[in-house]
């Protein structure tokens, strides 16, 4: 095996392309190459070739002093697909080791958790979404057999809107202002008591909203032991052209006495999209997506949701949730899938059971000891 740094744009371009010859092109949803580029700042990339020169593995190697901070010094790495090779995973992780020195090795993340990266462990026939992982079978036991243990395990949820309830078929476009809860009952006498009041996001306004979900995100999630503050800049990276193709009715924010304390950011589910596309989402891909879009709001993804420490436990969720499935049913979407949940947050895992949900993926980030 040959390891070679990326350096130029046929490395890179080589680097983009690698999980999409890997991959199933109907599971695996490529993360953005635009996305990649810029990771491509703050982590060195590698690709490992065979003996004909054939690409057969990629990994990205970076540092986080939040997340040093947060867990303890580790060697992170990210970005990395391989074939079916003990050899070639084995070329990949000695350059993680080698830079190392001495740190646990902690991933795949790029760039951190809370961002996209992880490992999926069972759910392999289902296809993947946006801001999550898709990998065949064997990535697991790969990693499992060199010694890597699972950190942080969770799964990744589905919701048939359709068969709600027991409902046989997806649903006609619910009527607005309906007033069925969807397994979510609040106390609506509470809303004007507590001067509750929903927001919605907004496509002309969503940078200006952005510091709000900002400031509910990072007090929400300091509890978790993955989380790592996310900055402003990390914020607009990630969010990135999300603006025109945002459905207002899905990103939604609780304010109490004018204090914003809980939100949920749903958006309609582009991955076939990327699919086709190969992650690569241009200029000229960005219109054809914005000229069909309405071909994407049939399905939907939960990417964040949560609620300020001092309030949690009061049902503020339960409101925002039977919101979004009443804003879900009056748009005519069919599923909602969510990013992952861990396994030990249990009160969020049961908001989808509750809405009729089931777990879709298992899920795991993998540490191992250094030699």
């Amino acid at each position: 095996m040959r390891v070679s740094a990326v350096k130029s744009r046929a490395d890179l371009r080589a680097f983009v392309d690698f999980p999409l010859r890997l991959h199933p092109t109907n599971r695996y949803v490529p993360l953005l190459s635009s996305v990649i580029a810029a990771h491509r700042r703050t982590a060195e990339l590698f690709l490992i070739r065979d003996g004909r020169g054939a690409v057969v593995g990629r990994t990205s190697v970076h540092r986080s002093s939040a997340f040093d901070a947060k867990v303890g010094p580790r060697q992170l790495f990210g970005h990395t697909e391989f074939v079916d090779d003990d050899a070639v995973f084995a070329a990949i992780m000695d350059t993680v080791e080698a830079r190392a020195d001495g740190r646990p090795l902690f991933g795949p993340v790029a760039l951190l958790p809370n961002q996209t990266g992880g490992v999926i462990t069972s759910g392999f026939v289902e296809r993947g979404f946006v801001d999550s992982a898709w990998n065949p079978a064997y990535y697991p036991v790969m990693y499992e057999r060199h010694g890597f243990q699972r950190r942080f395990e969770a799964d990744t949820w589905l919701v048939d809107l359709g068969r709600d309830s027991g409902a046989d078929s997806t649903p006609a476009r619910a009527p607005a202002g309906t007033d069925r809860d969807y397994g979510f009952t609040f106390d609506d006498t509470r809303i004007p008591a507590e001067q509750l009041i929903i927001r919605h996001g907004s496509r002309r306004h969503f940078r200006e909203q952005l510091p709000i979900l900002r400031q509910l995100l990072n007090a929400s999630f300091a509890q978790l032991g993955y989380y790592t503050e996310i900055s402003t800049e990390q914020l607009a990276e990630q969010t990135d052209g999300l603006a025109y193709l945002l459905d207002e009715a899905l990103l939604l924010w609780l304010e109490k006495a004018g204090r914003p304390i809980a939100f949920v950011v749903t958006v309609p589910d582009i991955s076939e999209f990327l699919m086709k596309v190969g992650g690569r989402l241009g200029v000229l891909n960005q219109l054809r997506l914005l000229a069909t879009r309405a071909r994407y709001r049939r399905d939907a993804v939960l990417i964040i949701k949560g609620t300020v420490p001092e309030e949690q436990g009061k049902g503020y969720l339960t409101l925002l949730s039977r919101e979004l499935h009443r804003n879900l049913a009056a748009g005519g979407y069919r599923t909602l899938r969510s990013t992952f949940v861990e396994r030990e947050n249990a009160a969020s895992a049961a908001q989808y059971r509750r809405a009729g949900g089931r777990p879709l993926h298992g899920y795991t980030f993998y540490e191992k000891r250094s030699a």
